[in-house]
């Protein structure tokens, strides 16, 4: 499938300008249209979230300044958003919506070939309800996420691919949605850290099947096979991404939702909480 329909989360934050200008140079790439998306959460939760238990607080007076607030970011997006399509010569539109942030990006993220959304990051406030998108858009939208991280610049994306594989329902997903990207890459590696119930249940070299597979797309790749503790394969992915000096790991992501609560699978945690450079996620 061809990356033609693009969307991109924005909210207003330098990292939001950072992945803006990733999906620009996607878009561009790709010949693909973009659509960026800006949340504004109802401003009766916004005020509550934002009210201390306990607090005399004038509700009325900090919904008008919210309000205010809101609007102001929104013309701060729309202006960086223009400015940014015009510049790159791209195809887009952007969209604000009111809605809870994580549901209403996955819902849009449905109609697009590739959701790009931002690492959480702690140390920035955000709405109660908009602290797991990434987490909400990798496991409910059914579109990968290319998920840009809180802190670089990432000029470069789709270069160098390190590919981790684990012969899992959720790697497969990953590996054939990064396709439009893994062949316009100059450098692609396929990892095998930990593969379920040993190398044996997979055969001899799964990672070298699955560079045979990406050669029958004409994508040149290397293969290979890593061993280590359960606890340490996110920690497995990132120090081989660094050592093959890769510009994006694509991967299944693991874990489930379940009454507002996500729960992930282990390396899938560590990459979220950890990344050093944009991750693809499918579920």
């Amino acid at each position: 499938m061809a990356l033609k329909d693009l969307l991109v989360h924005l909210d207003g934050s330098e990292q939001s300008n950072t992945r803006l200008g990733v999906a620009c140079r996607l878009a561009k790439e790709h010949g693909a249209h973009l659509t960026g998306l800006h949340v504004t959460e109802p401003l009766p939760v916004v005020a509550l979230a934002g009210a201390g238990l306990g607090e005399s607080m004038d509700f009325g007076r900090l919904i008008s300044v919210e309000r205010d607030r809101t609007r102001g970011t929104a013309q701060r997006i729309e202006a960086k958003f223009l400015e940014q399509i015009r510049g790159d010569g791209v195809d887009g539109k952007l969209e604000t919506v009111e809605g809870l942030v994580g549901d209403t990006v996955t819902r849009y993220a449905r109609y697009a070939d590739l959701a790009i959304v931002g690492q959480h990051d702690p140390d920035q406030s955000a709405p109660v309800t908009g602290k797991e998108v990434a987490q909400q858009v990798m496991l409910a939208s059914g579109v990968p996420a290319l998920i840009i991280p809180r802190v670089g610049e990432f000029e470069k994306l789709g270069q160098s691919i390190l590919i981790a594989w684990n012969a899992t329902r959720e790697s497969a997903r990953a590996l054939h949605d990064a396709m439009p990207l893994l062949e316009r890459a100059r450098v692609v590696t396929v990892l095998t850290a930990n593969p379920r119930g040993g190398i044996s249940q997979q055969g001899e070299t799964p990672a070298a099947d699955v560079v045979q597979h990406l050669a029958r797309h004409g994508i040149k790749a290397t293969a290979v096979d890593t061993i280590g503790s359960e606890a340490s394969v996110g920690d497995i992915l990132l120090n081989n991404a660094a050592d093959a000096g890769a510009d994006l790991l694509v991967m299944g992501g693991y874990g489930h939702s379940r009454v507002r609560e996500i729960a992930l699978g282990g390396a899938t945690r560590t990459l979220l909480r950890e990344m050093t450079l944009p991750v693809l996620m499918s579920h």
